[in-house]
């Protein structure tokens, strides 16, 4: 049974990896209550969702901006500071939107300025905290490291909403931001405490420069080594063609019944197969065919797709079409939860094995670009697939958009790889970018 579960041994060994990763698991359940209510208090202010919508327009461009360029920072400087001073900015800027729930402002534009903030900010500072992580544990461990993290997004996803809603309901927004602020801090002594990590010189000896110069050469290199911009493609082939996100409010409401329960239900099954892909990861830390772990986890992914389909169309079969708004929650909702849960298991041990790549791959120089890369991908890749299930959706329905998302993405997958065939092959005891 031990074998089964998560390998603690980065925990053990690297008392920074240790500080981080309690860090950052703090955080990050505290960001999760600080975007569960904004979103509520942005409802509140407007009576409408186009503005809690603006909350991933105001969140995303920033972060595509400075993720690509802060990957160039953190190749050119030393990590220790740029972690620093980006966290820093991080937690001022909470401190923002805690600031202006204590003093009333109940501005919705304050608020959605500020979270633009908060997204430039967190796009300096994951490309170069990603960046930082085999410096602490090395390669050998990064499989173990990064299933570890997989235990702190879990717990944050399913956490951090039902927290945030109801400390919204108990004490206001005003304390509920507090909350962040104060586990902020936590990330921050973490950061604090790490030791210096200076850039790479130059072959030439001549430091390294951040610009777009630096960002075109993480574009130029990715063009160049098959294996590292795998990963960022077969990502966009399960994202972009077969994301269900945008799909699940017309599930709740019509398809399945429950409405917002149901979406939450199907949420928090992604969650948890996060949070039990983490707990019982050991047995990943002994694959060394992390390629062929990567396809098959986003064919997985592409199956738990059409098996949501399956069910919804089932149902629509069962109740003779849509159901009436706001209908009571009917029993596809657990078979349908299974598949989400399968697919977020999927989804986990895919993006563990493909940030593995990435880190141990890659030259230290470039890391940070890469890491930049990831960051931009896995932001904008669900919200271009959100915009393409919709489009598609109007024309199919629902049921038939997951069933045919899954199918292409499956097939994109498999086309991937009769082009690139040494992704199959890839072995992490002698990694080739």
């Amino acid at each position: 049974m031990a074998r089964l579960l998560a390998d603690l041994t980065p925990l053990k060994v690297s008392p920074a990896y240790r500080r981080l990763w309690i860090g950052n698991s703090l955080s990050a359940v505290g960001m999760q209550v600080t975007m569960i209510a904004v979103s509520l208090e942005i409802y509140e202010l407007t009576k409408s969702s186009f503005y809690v919508g603006l909350v991933g327009l105001f969140g995303l461009v920033p972060l595509v901006i400075t993720g690509l360029y802060g990957g160039s920072i953190a190749d050119a400087y030393d990590r220790r500071k740029v972690a620093l001073f980006s966290s820093l900015a991080l937690w001022i800027v909470t401190c923002g939107i805690a600031l202006q729930a204590w003093m009333g402002l109940r501005n919705v534009w304050i608020i959605l300025i500020l979270i633009a903030l908060h997204s430039a900010a967190s796009g300096i500072n994951q490309p170069t905290r990603g960046a930082i992580i085999p410096a602490l544990v090395g390669h050998k461990l990064l499989p173990a490291a990064n299933s570890l993290n997989m235990v702190t997004f879990g717990v944050a996803m399913m956490v951090g909403p039902l927290v945030g809603g109801l400390l919204v309901a108990g004490v206001g927004y005003a304390w509920t931001y507090t909350l962040d602020v104060v586990t902020f801090l936590a990330a921050l002594y973490s950061v604090y405490r790490l030791p210096s990590l200076p850039p790479e010189r130059n072959e030439d000896g001549t430091a390294r420069q951040a610009g777009l110069s630096s960002v075109i050469d993480g574009f130029k290199f990715l063009g160049t080594h098959p294996n590292v911009r795998m990963t960022f493609l077969i990502d966009l082939a399960s994202m972009v063609l077969a994301s269900p996100r945008a799909l699940l409010p017309a599930i709740g409401a019509v398809l399945l019944g429950g409405g917002g329960t149901t979406v939450g239900i199907l949420l928090g099954a992604v969650a948890l197969g996060t949070l039990l892909t983490g707990l019982f990861s050991g047995p990943l830390s002994i694959i060394h065919h992390q390629g062929k772990a990567v396809y098959f986890s986003v064919s997985g992914w592409a199956v738990s797709m059409v098996g949501f389909g399956v069910v919804v169309l089932w149902a629509m079969r069962e109740h003779g079409g849509p159901l009436p708004l706001n209908a009571p929650m009917t029993g596809f909702v657990w078979v349908a939860a299974f598949f989400m849960l399968t697919a977020g298991i999927a989804d986990s041990i895919s993006a563990v094995f493909r940030n593995t790549i990435l880190q141990s791959a890659a030259p230290d120089h470039m890391r940070g670009r890469l890491q930049g890369v990831f960051v931009v991908v896995v932001a904008g890749g669900p919200r271009l697939g959100d915009m393409l299930a919709g489009g598609v959706a109007s024309v199919a329905g629902e049921g038939w958009t997951l069933v045919i998302g899954g199918i292409v993405s499956a097939t994109a997958a498999a086309a991937l790889m009769l082009w690139q065939p040494g992704f199959m092959r890839y072995d992490s005891r002698n990694p080739k970018p």
